[in-house]
């Protein structure tokens, strides 16, 4: 068995978290170096989508076991939009607790006003789709690799696309200020979802290719790119020990562990030291015990906005003149 682990935002923060298992298998292992990328950015290389916009829309659909037919497909996902003095800078969805009703109502209203424009599919509360009546090409990041920046749709977009475009989504911000979930958003101070975050865009890819065998994944983006490369696609379970309980004896597989992103991203010091210290305690110490016991064949492990990877295999955790360095040093 090779297991393949993506983890972004691994080396992003500054924790004093130590993580003893990760920590050997980092220095023990063989590094290689590459270009820095998003995940998303980082799965279309791997699955060998081109350098255009990846259809993160038409693949989201897919991975929560929809059909996206040959539509036009875009992640529309819910945002705050923050003023700071002179500019607009992205608060992404993953910084709002937002309950599936809520979500529910918002693209409900949406869709009723943009009827024959844009339809809006709640994936889940903070993952949205929505099919365009017109194609669009949008060379947008996701909202999480957008936190916090200025906020120019028709400079991404550009030309008469890009302002038609911001004219809809200017429709969009005044329906969403008026509407009572965000009026009880409000008044509980709670942040208000008061836009959309268009990326993603295209039709559902024909040939996909990866090489794993398996794809766990709590995102339903890499879901879609396993079920359209003829991988099985799983939902991540809560630890190392239930993924080998059900995994396969051979074969690569992939496990992309994402839940970084957002306290980096959103600049949650003590909340990314905890993500590191459950990552440790559920997934590296199990899967590196998995190793040592010849469970595992092989660990990888992909960080893929610090251009790096290292692979471990049993033999190179007898080499114990590579001692082990915080996480702050491979940043």
């Amino acid at each position: 068995m090779h297991c393949e682990l993506a983890v972004p935002g691994l080396f992003g923060g500054s924790t004093e978290a130590r993580a003893p298992a990760l920590e050997l298998l980092l220095a023990r292992g063989r590094s290689a170096s590459g270009e820095s990328r998003s995940l998303e950015g980082w799965l279309q290389q791997e699955f060998a989508l081109g350098t255009g916009p990846m259809a993160a829309g038409a693949l989201t659909l897919v991975g929560c076991g929809a059909d996206p037919g040959n539509a036009c497909w875009a992640r529309a996902d819910p945002v705050h939009l923050r003023l700071m003095r002179d500019r607009l800078i992205v608060v992404p969805g993953a910084a709002l607790a937002l309950s599936r009703e809520e979500a529910d109502a918002l693209a409900e209203a949406l869709n009723r006003h943009f009827s024959g424009v844009l339809s809006l599919r709640v994936a889940e509360p903070r993952r949205w789709c929505a099919e365009l009546a017109q194609e669009l090409s949008l060379d947008a990041p996701a909202a999480l690799e957008a936190a916090g920046r200025d906020v120019d749709l028709t400079a991404r977009i550009g030309g008469e696309a890009g302002k038609r475009w911001a004219r809809l989504l200017n429709e969009a911000q005044m329906l969403l200020h008026a509407h009572p979930v965000n009026q009880a958003r409000e008044a509980r101070g709670e942040a208000t979802v008061n836009s959309l975050w268009l990326w993603g865009t295209g039709r559902l890819p024909q040939a996909v290719s990866g090489r794993w065998r398996t794809i766990s994944a709590s995102d339903p983006l890499p879901l879609g790119l396993a079920r359209r490369s003829g991988a099985q696609a799983r939902a991540l379970p809560e630890s190392g020990h239930d993924w080998l309980a059900g995994a396969s004896t051979d074969g690569r597989h992939l496990i992309v562990l994402d839940a970084l992103r957002a306290p980096l991203a959103l600049g949650q010091a003590a909340e990314y030291r905890e993500c590191i210290e459950a990552l440790e305690r559920l997934w590296f110490a199990p899967l590196l015990a998995a190793l040592r016991a010849g469970r595992a064949g092989m660990l990888s492990l992909h960080v893929p906005d610090a251009a790096a990877s290292f692979e471990t295999v049993r033999g190179d955790l007898r080499r114990f003149w590579r001692r082990r360095r915080a996480l702050e040093r491979y940043a």
